[in-house]
């Protein structure tokens, strides 16, 4: 599993000054529950940016003051305007205690709705699962080779073993619709059918006649 390293240090002071003064030099305040004790320290604001520009699910080693911590991401706070990084909240891995995480989902195979001419439609790209550190993954694998047109797979569907998916199991992930040329090939498939018959149709009455003289 990919993980990355910060180095941090303790916050001694806080409110709203002492916020301001670190986010001046550069520095953005986070924050480590679920362990033992609340930590509240500071990093680098560029030691973050593994973290906030990537979709992938990443381990975080936070190093402070000479103590490691094995944490996830909990949380971010970005300014309404700047989209400045304001605050981070981690939360810690505890060996018997479940955490909640939001894990991506691989999809895996071209659907045979796809070969069909249909186009796959991706609804959802991660789940939420309650599960404990060590059954923790990069991703969730779906396949999706079995999806025909017009189906759809459901958050039920998912094989997520040793975690507890907290979406509704009803919720579609993905599907496979009809494209615009496959609807206009169906709508026009029984006006050809019907073009094809009326031909016949008339030689078969032409033919009734004859066949009575």
């Amino acid at each position: 599993m990919k993980s990355i390293n910060i180095e941090g240090q303790l916050r001694t002071e806080s409110g709203k000054k002492a916020t301001r003064q670190l986010r001046s030099q550069k520095m953005v305040p986070g924050v480590i529950y679920g362990g033992s004790t609340e930590i509240n320290f500071s990093a680098p604001a560029t030691a973050f940016k593994d973290i906030v520009y990537t979709p992938e699910f990443i381990i975080i080693n936070i190093t402070i003051d000479g103590n490691s911590y094995r944490c996830i991401l909990k949380d971010m706070q970005f300014h309404k305007v700047t989209d400045q990084l304001l605050h981070v909240d981690f939360l810690e891995l505890v060996d018997n205690k479940k955490v909640i995480a939001t894990l991506p989902l691989n999809y895996i195979g071209v659907p045979a709705g796809v070969k069909e001419g249909g186009k796959l439609v991706i609804k959802m790209k991660s789940l939420k699962v309650k599960v404990l550190p060590r059954h923790l993954a990069e991703h969730i694998d779906v396949n999706i080779e079995k999806l025909k047109l017009n189906e759809n797979i459901r958050v039920q569907d998912v094989p997520a073993d040793n975690m507890e998916v907290l979406n509704s199991p009803r919720i579609p992930i993905a599907s496979v619709t009809l494209t615009r040329q496959l609807k206009q090939e169906e709508a026009t498939a029984p006006k050809a059918q019907a073009g094809a018959a009326a031909p016949a149709a008339e030689a078969a009455a032409e033919a009734a006649p004859e066949a009575k003289k």
